[in-house]
């Protein structure tokens, strides 16, 4: 499994770094959430905190193949400057997951000398339970995704995979699943996919075939729907979104405003960063055309959480 070349080269690493990201390896990385800085110095928490129980500080966010991906969404946060090669050798998962528990405890190391930091929680800081394999990059491209989830199984900590649905064979492979399954849809049809998601391939049948996928799952199942004004969130496209959430029928569906930040500055602008408002709305509609009901929200990060009707409780 080791890694013969170099897949993130040396001017990428360069730049990741002074993005705040810690390399591990050849190609992974760990970086800290904004919402983990948050719950140190100011006890404020991410919606994952508040829908699901995952704490902010605790929670360690990862990619095992950094900038590794298969599309080039114009809302995602990535810089396109430079990317990973998908054609090279990989790290040991092990070592991976170690690296980024190292990496973890340094980029917290930092917060201790500044007054308004809560100390008993810092130290939590330091020993995550949680990874939120959802970073940068498409992880179902990493080979030894399941014997990466089977480590964190063994750690005894919790884990929330994020794909963009482009690999169904790498979903419907796994004998290890992570405590809660993510699959980003952002369209509602191949149309609008290829415009907006930009995939190097067209991949809109294998999403499908993803879904299909994740339907027979024993784990908890989400659908986010990366919402951005003026492309994909039309009230006439609720009904494409239904048809295709209804082929997994997951426990959880997230509605989620683009949000202006990062790489996508470059591409689109602050006009299509809907309001909480549009969100709910748009949210509402959807629940209706599934019969869910609205589980929770969170305005400060622009997100409504959908939960099926025989779901008693979004809490792990």
């Amino acid at each position: 499994m080791s890694c013969p070349f170099r897949v993130v080269d040396q001017g990428q690493k360069a730049l990741l770094r002074k993005q705040g990201y810690y390399i591990v390896g050849e190609h992974g990385a760990v970086k800290l959430c904004h919402w983990l800085g948050e719950s140190l110095l100011r006890s404020r928490s991410c919606y994952k905190q508040k829908f699901y129980g995952i704490e902010s500080h605790r929670c360690m966010q990862v990619a095992p193949g950094v900038d590794v991906c298969n599309q080039r969404c114009l809302f995602c946060w990535r810089y396109y400057d430079r990317e990973s090669n998908l054609e090279r050798g990989w790290d040991d998962p092990h070592n991976l997951l170690d690296g980024f528990v190292k990496g973890q405890m340094q980029l917290v190391s930092g917060f201790k000398g500044d007054d308004r930091c809560d100390i008993d929680r810092w130290k939590e800081a330091r020993d995550p339970r949680h990874v939120a394999i959802s970073l940068s990059g498409e992880p179902a491209l990493y080979p030894y995704l399941n014997e990466m989830l089977e480590e964190i199984s063994k750690r005894d900590m919790t884990s929330f995979l994020v794909t963009n649905g482009t690999v169904p064979t790498a979903l419907s492979n796994l004998t290890t699943l992570p405590t809660q399954l993510y699959i980003t849809i952002a369209t509602p049809d191949e149309k609008i996919y290829l415009e907006l998601c930009r995939p190097k391939a067209n991949y809109w049948r294998r999403i499908r075939e993803s879904l299909e996928a994740i339907s027979a799952l024993k784990t908890r199942r989400t659908i986010r729907h990366t919402l951005v004004r003026g492309y994909n969130m039309d009230p006439e496209m609720v009904d494409g979104y239904a048809e295709l959430d209804s082929i997994a029928m997951p426990e959880f569906i997230e509605a989620k405003g683009y949000v202006f930040v990062g790489g996508s500055r470059y591409r689109l602008s602050m006009n299509e960063m809907p309001s909480h408002q549009e969100v709910s709305a748009f949210a509402e509609s959807l629940a209706d055309n599934l019969g869910y009901r609205i589980a929770d929200e969170d305005p400060k990060s622009r997100v409504v959480l959908l939960m099926r009707k025989d779901v008693s409780s979004p809490k792990l």
